[in-house]
């Protein structure tokens, strides 16, 4: 027998909402609402979107020697990270792969993760197996996640509470939304200006329901998350990234610190350093993570493999869907890195034909992050 499905403290609204709900890393999450997937991610990006996304984990790590022993676990600057900003990191395996993405952020008191929702017990139990005794982890059970993302989102949280105007990008603060404390960070997964929310679970529905009463906030489900963050060029764990794959061959070398590289100020000293580094510093990865456009409407779905014009494979598409932003089928994926080159035309094979695409930049639609 399979494992009923969790439900998070915004499953019943989702219901009321007429939301079509689907099985997703063991949590009946919405999938789409009335409008449907492309009207959600379009208005997303023209006005705002609120997500429920309680399934991920949140977790608070206590101690002086939090940020020190957290930093074992990821190639990121932790020590250093200030009281306030938030940071993308990852956690490592021993051959320079990678076991979840995740965000964390400095509270002063306490650094606050939050992780995958399909790799929340294992990265917890990884957590307790590497933390040393004087540092605490607490996984926090009585708190929902929400995101507003969008154009508008700015504008809608400020008559909430005028603070999070004051925010820029990576940005978190303890914030009082309806009589509450919140997590605030400005921050999202659309690449659009916007905020992440962690509410006390008790006031999670009103809080939800504040916001969309709202003319400019419609419910977005997980279709148009995908669509949204694919556009953007951002990973999706366990499709673009996993344990085979390490940070220099996934082109994440934007998330590895300055301080934690080669010559930096506290060089390694986390799982598969040694391998990662190597590879920075000699840049030999058999293949690396590309932007594809298609040169037809049809859209290259996740597995479809790729060949060279001489139709030798040479790589496979991790994530695929058609960009309603861009007005084209849009896709990333793995190639051997001889073939990783700007505004080459590679094929992918859908079902029997070899359908052209361009390797291109990403994201393919401009982020639009508030820095100031």
């Amino acid at each position: 027998m399979s494992e009923p499905l969790l439900v998070t403290p915004l499953h019943a609204l989702h219901i009321e909402m007429g939301a079509k709900m689907v099985p997703f890393a063991g949590y009946d999450m919405p999938v789409q609402y009335a409008l449907g997937v492309k009207k959600e991610h379009l208005h997303c990006r023209q006005s705002a979107g609120l997500f429920d996304v309680s399934h991920m984990g949140q977790l608070r790590l206590k101690g002086a020697n939090a940020a020190a022993s957290l930093e074992n676990l990821v190639p990121v600057d932790i020590i250093d990270l200030p009281n306030g900003k938030q940071r993308y990191a990852f956690f490592t395996n021993e051959q320079g792969g990678i076991s979840d993405d995740l965000m964390v952020t400095n509270f002063g008191d306490h650094l606050f993760v939050v992780v995958n929702a399909a790799c929340k017990t294992q990265d917890i139990a990884h957590l307790q197996a590497n933390l040393p005794e004087d540092v605490e982890l607490e996984v926090i059970e009585d708190r929902a996640l929400l995101a507003l993302q969008g154009p508008k989102a700015s504008a809608i949280l400020s008559e909430l509470n005028t603070s999070v105007n004051n925010m820029v990008f990576m940005d978190a603060a303890k914030v009082e939304l309806v009589g509450v404390e919140c997590y605030v960070s400005r921050s999202g997964y659309t690449g659009e200006d916007g905020y992440e929310i962690s509410v006390p679970a008790a006031q999670a529905e009103q809080l939800a329901r504040v916001l969309l009463a709202k003319q400019e906030v419609e419910w977005i489900g997980l279709g148009a998350r995908d669509s949204l963050r694919l556009e953007c060029g951002l990973c999706l764990y366990g499709h673009d990234l996993d344990e085979t794959t390490t940070p220099v061959e996934a082109s994440l070398l934007w998330g590895i610190s300055k301080a934690r590289r080669v010559d930096g100020i506290r060089a390694g000293g986390f799982i598969g350093s040694d391998i990662i580094l190597e590879q920075i510093a000699t840049k030999q990865v058999n293949r690396k993570r590309v932007g594809l456009v298609g040169q037809s409407k049809a859209p290259v779905r996740e597995g479809a493999v790729l060949f060279d014009a001489d139709d030798n494979e040479i790589g496979i598409v991790t994530s695929g869907t058609f960009g309603p932003s861009k007005g084209a089928p849009v896709a990333m994926g793995y190639v051997k890195t001889d073939n990783a080159v700007l505004d080459s035309v590679i094929y992918a094979e859908v079902r029997g034909k070899k359908l052209a695409m361009t390797v291109t930049k990403m994201p393919f639609v401009a982020q639009s992050y508030y820095r100031g």
